[in-house]
């Protein structure tokens, strides 16, 4: 089975995100999304409200896996049996800094990462843009899921 792992803190998840996930979904048996915690970050949604996101989002979906886990993403692989990391790429910046982490997991581990250039229509969307909307009290729902669009 060629199992992935779509690690993130989906603070909150994206059509950026969904559209990953979903285009994952095509190339492996299973994608696990697994929200990692850190106790040092800030989050807007409490982790109890981020999986439900998920679970609304994916609830139709099978070959979708959620979970949590803390430390690092490729002690997580291992213990889940993921052979690959899936990550979304945006823009350059985003390639710079995600090629550093590749290499890095490559050599600590035999995970390979697979890269997914985001779609035109949602490479512009971030959850950091995301919270900025709705601390801003604007628009967002056009950003995230239905699951997200709370009142």
């Amino acid at each position: 089975m060629k199992r992935a792992l779509f690690p993130g803190s989906f603070d909150p998840i994206t059509l950026g995100h969904l559209d990953i996930i979903n285009r994952g979904i095509k190339l492996f048996d299973e994608v696990v999304v697994a929200i990692g915690i850190n106790a040092d970050k800030k989050y807007m949604f409490t982790l109890e409200q981020r999986l439900k996101f998920m679970e609304e989002t994916f609830k139709d979906q099978p070959k979708v896996k959620l979970m949590t886990y803390q430390g690092l993403t490729i002690d997580f692989c291992k213990q889940i049996d993921a052979q690959f990391i899936l990550r979304g790429l945006r823009n350059p910046a985003d390639f710079e800094f995600e090629k550093a982490i590749a290499h890095t997991n490559r050599k600590l581990s035999k995970i390979e990462t697979v890269f997914l250039l985001t779609a035109a229509s949602t490479s512009y969307i971030s959850s950091s843009i995301v919270r900025d909307v709705i601390r801003n009290h604007g628009d967002y729902t056009v950003l995230v899921p239905e699951s997200v669009r709370v009142p």
